[in-house]
């Protein structure tokens, strides 16, 4: 994988450029990234804050997380695409929701386990060999 890798949203007003492979990968099947990605589930890669840099024009919009802890999410203010989400209480790590665009090697974005579980939908089936949680692992 060459990097940096760039994404950007649906309108491209908002880009990032990741210079480094993500800590993790995870697929999401909570009803919050069911309703976020409108599919059973959302791809969501862990990256250090200092291996990402975003341009464009973001706001954001925070809720409380199951865990108590609060869930930002940070979203194009044109076209509303999610970007990236994280803790205000701890700004190491982001939840980059991923919009990789013109790439050659796209297993870098290849889950490598399944969050939620307790609410993934009936209908779909999860790949065999890959670790699930039902609910939020610590990572």
């Amino acid at each position: 994988m060459k990097f940096p890798i760039e994404g950007s949203c649906q309108c491209g007003q908002v880009t990032y450029q990741l210079f480094e492979k993500p800590m993790m990968v995870l697929a999401c099947h909570c009803t919050q990234c069911q309703k976020l990605s409108t599919s059973p589930f959302s791809v969501t890669a862990v990256v250090a804050a200092t291996d990402i840099e975003f341009t464009g024009e973001l706001k954001q919009w925070s809720r409380a997380a199951d865990s108590g802890n609060s869930n930002s999410a940070m979203f194009c203010t044109r076209c509303g695409n999610r970007i990236y989400h994280y803790n205000p209480d701890n700004s190491d790590t982001i939840k980059l929701k991923l919009k990789p665009t013109k790439l050659t090697d796209d297993t870098v974005f290849e889950p490598s386990a399944h969050v939620w579980v307790s609410e993934k939908l009936s209908w779909y089936d999860i790949p065999e060999g890959i670790k699930v949680f039902d609910k939020q692992p610590e990572y």
